[in-house]
C-alpha cells in the first residue's frame, strides 16, 4: 500500500482562520489577513476545532494518490460521498496478470495462503481466456460492420475488458486519486481510523491522517477515531474496549511529527 499527499490548499490554516474571522467581523478580507500572525492562526484554529466550528474547514481540501489497495478497500472508500474520486478503470485497462492483495490473516495460514493463490491463478487464467475470446468475437463483428482490422482490434479489446472484468475478485489491486475537504476528512477519520474498521482501509486512513498532520498540524490536532476526536466511543456494546490504547497510539503518531 502506498498513500501520497499529491496536493493541498496552500496555507490551509491561514485560510481557515481568515474564513472564520470573517464570520465575526465587519472588516474587509484583506485587513483580516494582514492581522493574522502565526500565533493568532494557531490559537484561532485550535479554538475552532475545540468548539466544532467545522463549516469553515470546507474551504480547504487535500488530494491523495493511493495505490496497492484492493477493490474491497476502494469500495469502502468511495462510500464517503462528499469527495472526488478518479480510479483506474477495469474497462479501459487490461487486468491480464493483475496484481492482488492478500490479507495478513490469509498469509499467516499456509493452507489458506495456498488455496488463495490457487484461486487467484485460476481467475487470472479464466480472465485472460475470456478476454481473448471476446476480443476475437468483437473484432469479427466490428469488421463485418465495415471497420478496418486495426481499429476493430483496438475497440474489440476494450469491449472485451468491459465484460471479462466480471470475473475479477475483490482482491484485485487498484489505484485511486481522492480529494476531500477537511470536514469530510474529519468524518472519514472518525469512522475509518477506528479499530473496528476493516484492517486495510484503517491502514489507508491512518496514513492519510499522518500526512494531513504534517501539512496542517493545528487543524488535525484532534482528528482521529471518535474516541480521539470526540472523547467517547459511539459503538456502544460493539466498542473495541481499548479506548486508552487507541488514544495513546494516536497521541504517539502526533508526537512523532
Amino acid at each position: 500500500m502506498k498513500v501520497e499527499l499529491l496536493e493541498h490548499t496552500p496555507d490551509p490554516e491561514r485560510l481557515v482562520a481568515t474564513a472564520a474571522k470573517l464570520c465575526y467581523s465587519d472588516s474587509d478580507i484583506s485587513s483580516l489577513r494582514e492581522g493574522l500572525t502565526d500565533e493568532k492562526i494557531r490559537s484561532f484554529v485550535d479554538m475552532l476545532v475545540s468548539i466544532g466550528h467545522e463549516s469553515v474547514m470546507e474551504h480547504v481540501s487535500f488530494t491523495f494518490g493511493i495505490e496497492g489497495i484492493s477493490r474491497a478497500c476502494s469500495h469502502q472508500l468511495v462510500r464517503h460521498r462528499i469527495a472526488s474520486y478518479s480510479q483506474k478503470s477495469q474497462r479501459y485497462v487490461s487486468e491480464k496478470g493483475f496484481e492482488f492483495i492478500t490479507p495478513p490473516s490469509v498469509s499467516a495460514v499456509p493452507e489458506a495462503a495456498e488455496e488463495y493463490r490457487k484461486t487467484i491463478d485460476a481467475i487470472t487464467e479464466s480472465y485472460e481466456k475470456v478476454a481473448d475470446l471476446l476480443t476475437e468475437y468483437n473484432a469479427q463483428q466490428l469488421m463485418a460492420e465495415g471497420m478496418d482490422e486495426k481499429t476493430a482490434l483496438s475497440k474489440a479489446r476494450k469491449l472485451a475488458n468491459e465484460d471479462a472484468r466480471f470475473l475479477l475478485p475483490n482482491a484485485c489491486e487498484t489505484k485511486i486519486v481522492v480529494t476531500m475537504n477537511v470536514r469530510s476528512l474529519f468524518n472519514f477519520f472518525r469512522h475509518r481510523c477506528c479499530s473496528r474498521a476493516q484492517w486495510e482501509i484503517r491502514a489507508v486512513a491512518d496514513e492519510m491522517l499522518r500526512l494531513c498532520l504534517e501539512a496542517a498540524p493545528n487543524i488535525f490536532a484532534h482528528a482521529g477515531p471518535s474516541c480521539v476526536a470526540e472523547g467517547k466511543c459511539p459503538e456502544g456494546k460493539m466498542s473495541c474496549g481499548k479506548m486508552k490504547e487507541v488514544k495513546e497510539r494516536f497521541a504517539a503518531m502526533k508526537a512523532a511529527l
